[in-house]
């Protein structure tokens, strides 16, 4: 990956008449802000835990990051229109790698996104990460955190294939993942993000580019194509 993707701003994209802005950091850092922003750029471009492991090949040109909230509309509306489009088109032959992190902004409706993140995580200690993550947008109860609770994720858990039903209670009752669902809230906010679903496209050369909301297959196509 190009160092000037780490330091300094990264990309401007026309989707559908729109112009949206995104950056790392508003200007060139000082020598001691380096490291900082290597980190920044490290824990962007792998996943959150390793058993929430990326989608497609490791050596595909062009890394997606998608910050998302299982509470989030719109959120929902790409998973359901987009996702898999997305996936068949660029994921499974090889083009692209996708990431997904969770950026918990609707927690102000009852704390259900960051109850459904950490629940995220322990089904991904029992490697069932995206079988739970898909069945939360599948079963999605609404913009509102009454749907997602505990004994809600245990049900989704057990649908999704998690075997060990104990062990992921004790993974939701210790709170073992409320850590790294605040890292990954911090990290959205470091990189100037406000709003779910985001989506950097991150090519091998060149800059990253940010789609900003949930914009149809066609637009991932455009941004895609020009980025290849």
């Amino acid at each position: 990956m190009n160092k000037a993707i780490i330091a300094v701003i990264a990309a401007v994209i026309l989707v559908g008449g729109g112009v949206v802005a995104f950056s790392f950091s508003g200007a060139q850092p000082a020598p001691q802000e380096e490291t900082t922003q290597e980190e920044i750029f490290t824990r962007l471009t792998n996943p959150t835990i390793p058993a929430a492991n990326a989608l497609g090949s490791p050596d595909a040109n062009i890394t997606i990051v998608e910050f998302g909230d299982y509470l989030c509309t719109y959120c929902h509306r790409f998973h359901e229109d987009t996702k898999e489009q997305l996936l068949a088109g660029y994921v499974q032959t090889g083009k692209v790698q996708f990431l997904f992190k969770d950026f918990p902004i609707n927690d102000h409706l009852g704390g259900g996104s960051t109850l459904g993140a950490r629940a995220s995580y322990c089904a991904a200690d029992q490697g069932k990460f995206w079988e739970f993550h898909d069945g939360m947008y599948a079963n999605w109860g609404g913009e509102k955190a009454g749907w997602i609770t505990k004994e809600n994720m245990q049900a989704y858990a057990k649908n999704a294939g998690v075997s060990d039903s104990e062990q992921f209670k004790s993974c939701l009752d210790s709170n073992k993942y409320a850590d790294v669902v605040r890292e990954n809230n911090r990290l959205a906010r470091d990189i100037g993000l406000d709003a779910t679903p985001s989506f950097i496209i991150i090519p091998e050369n060149g800059e990253p580019r940010l789609i900003r909301g949930a914009y149809p297959y066609s637009a991932f196509q455009q941004v895609l194509d020009e980025s290849a």
